[in-house]
């Protein structure tokens, strides 16, 4: 199923939304200047790399906070594809600026960029030892799903729906981001019993999954924006 639009409203302009799609956009056509060779570097570089985060926070003195911590928060950025990009600023622009209208600019900056590091996290947690470099915002959206889940459960999502033939309909929010997010626990499920090569490379699909969880707790713990209302 993919989404196209909401109804729900919204009353602010959601200016971090905007800035988080324009960066993100701006550092993939970067990319796409740079050879493949140089894209492959920037990204095993910027990177958040599993084995590292697991080294640091064990204490091995050869892997600096630069090297482990700091790709945590430039990994947001970065995008391997065409697609992967497309997709993820897809749903940004659905769901992102109804959760910055609901907590304001810099609390939703807080929160978005908060959602990314612990979906991260939960990756690590699930790929320990995996060398291969983590990219892209999905874990950071998919906080911002959980938290739209939410908010606005009963917000209308007019959405494409391919079954036996595509078709366009309003289903509930609750339904389209409570299907993905079962979708991707049982797929993360059914890789870890499948898998054990921690070093193939795939979609984090626990990033997601862990993304999500950190929309759902965190939304609850991020104070709402100050209402104002407008008297006659």
């Amino acid at each position: 199923m993919i989404p196209i639009r909401d109804d729900a409203p919204r009353y602010t302009t959601p200016y971090v939304n905007y800035f988080l799609i324009a960066l993100n956009v701006l550092i993939f056509l970067f990319q796409q200047t740079l050879s493949p060779e140089q894209q492959g570097l920037f990204l095993t570089q910027f990177g958040a790399v599993p084995a590292n985060i697991t080294a640091w926070i064990g204490g091995n003195h050869h892997v600096g906070f630069l090297e482990a911590v700091l790709p945590v928060l430039t990994s947001m950025f970065l995008h391997g594809g065409w697609w992967h990009i497309i997709f993820n600023m897809w749903f940004l622009w659905i769901f992102g600026d109804n959760v910055e209208d609901h907590l304001g600019h810099l609390p939703y900056l807080g929160f978005y960029l908060s959602c990314g590091v612990l979906a991260d996290l939960v990756h690590t947690v699930f790929n320990l030892h995996s060398t291969n470099p983590t990219v892209g915002a999905s874990g950071a959206i998919a906080g911002v799903m959980g938290a739209y889940f939410l908010l606005y459960p009963s917000a209308r999502v007019l959405t494409l729906v391919p079954f036996f033939f595509v078709f366009l309909t309003w289903l509930p929010a609750w339904i389209i981001l409570g299907y993905w997010f079962v979708v991707q626990f049982l797929t993360g499920a059914a890789s870890t019993i499948t898998s054990s090569n921690q070093n193939t490379g795939g979609v984090a699909v626990w990033a997601h999954v862990g993304g999500f969880l950190a929309g759902l707790l965190l939304i609850k713990l991020f104070p709402a924006r100050p209402q104002r209302f407008s008297y006659e």
